[in-house]
């Protein structure tokens, strides 16, 4: 199995799990990073972004598995999502001054994380893409 499909595969169960959780357990779930879910329309919210919206991103990811023309569109994704996520973590951390929020300060770790091997498994496929150079070429 290449890396690119076992990273998926994992991507694809993480957030799969998360949205699961999210969407059942959205008081519990919220609990985790301090948010107070107080009204009916915040739970419905929680489990539509935090619950769903990974649900379908992991779909997106089963196909890229099942597909193999999906698979640099399903890691292309993984990229911007969590650079976007890493970006706004830490924009907000900055701002709302949250050195002592160990949920973001990890969450924002396995948002590095997941975009740098996702970036890089983006260049290893296209390494493989490319056709070897002949002398005339260089």
């Amino acid at each position: 199995m290449s890396i690119a499909r076992v990273l998926l595969a994992v991507q694809m169960l993480v957030l799969a799990g998360f949205g699961i959780a999210y969407f059942l357990r959205p008081h519990e779930m919220g609990a985790m990073s301090g948010m107070l879910l107080m009204e009916a329309s915040a739970v419905t919210d929680v489990r539509a972004h935090y619950g769903t919206l990974p649900i379908g991103v992991a779909v997106f990811l089963g196909l890229g598995l099942w597909r193999r023309e999906l698979t640099r569109p399903a890691l292309l994704l993984l990229l911007v999502l969590y650079l976007s996520l890493a970006l706004g973590r830490f924009t907000g951390l900055w701002l709302d001054g949250g050195a002592q929020q160990t949920f973001n300060l990890w969450a924002a770790l396995f948002e590095v994380v997941s975009a740098g091997l996702s970036g890089w498994t983006l260049q290893q496929l296209g390494e493989r893409r490319r056709p070897p150079l002949r002398a005339a070429d260089e």
